[in-house]
């Protein structure tokens, strides 16, 4: 992030990630068709993987500015899902809002875009989080990876960092925080032929240290 901010303040290329308010304003039309899609019915939960923290706030935008339009009454409470590898938001909650934020350097994760230790949009996020009574959850690499495995299985073709939220989503419904007749939304944020690689890995039990317990073994 350090090395893009100095690259556009030099040259004529144009900065679109998180610190790009228009980004933000695009992002936040995720929230509008989530609730068109269920008839204008919020639902309870929306778990959002989370690295520079521009999505679970642009989402958190978009819901609130549809309850000032009077479409809806309410706003989801919202998860931001982080890799245990790269989890400064994680911590920072677990510490209490009040403290002071930690930036942290990450470890590899397999869930490499979200892999960042020193999120842009750290404020906003914290923001969304605290004005929706939300909640801040982590998955070690093997959480991610069965939760990613468990969904192929399905028929999808999902990538690590919605993985990362799926696991955070198994994680809250095992722990009672997510009932059993809660509605909640998992955004998924990109598709599984971005990441082969890390699938056969996983499919092939190439990965150390890991079980690859839902692994379907290529013949």
């Amino acid at each position: 992030m350090q090395l893009i901010r100095e690259v556009t303040a030099e040259l004529p290329i144009y900065l679109s990630n998180s610190l790009n308010s228009l980004r933000l304003e695009g992002q936040k039309t995720v929230a509008i068709e989530i609730l068109q899609q269920f008839d204008w019915e919020v639902p309870d939960w929306v778990i959002v993987p989370g690295g520079n923290l521009g999505n679970i706030y642009a989402i958190y935008k978009g819901f609130q500015m549809c309850k000032e339009l009077g479409l809806v009454d309410r706003i989801p409470r919202m998860v931001c899902a982080q890799a245990q590898n790269a989890n400064p938001l994680y911590l920072h909650y677990k510490a209490g809002w009040d403290t002071e934020f930690k930036p942290v350097t990450s470890a590899t994760t397999f869930a490499s875009a979200i892999q960042i230790g020193d999120p842009v949009s750290i404020d906003r996020a914290i923001f969304a989080l605290k004005n929706c009574d939300g909640i801040v959850e982590e998955a070690s690499e093997e959480e991610l990876m069965d939760a990613m495995s468990q969904a192929d299985l399905t028929g999808m073709f999902i990538c690590p960092h919605t993985g990362v939220a799926l696991a955070a989503l198994i994680k809250l419904r095992n722990s009672g925080v997510i009932q059993p007749n809660d509605r909640t939304v998992v955004v998924s944020t990109a598709h599984g032929l971005k990441f082969t690689q890390s699938k056969i890995d996983y499919h092939s039990n190439a990965i150390p240290d890991m079980a690859s317990r839902f692994a379907n073994p290529p013949m």
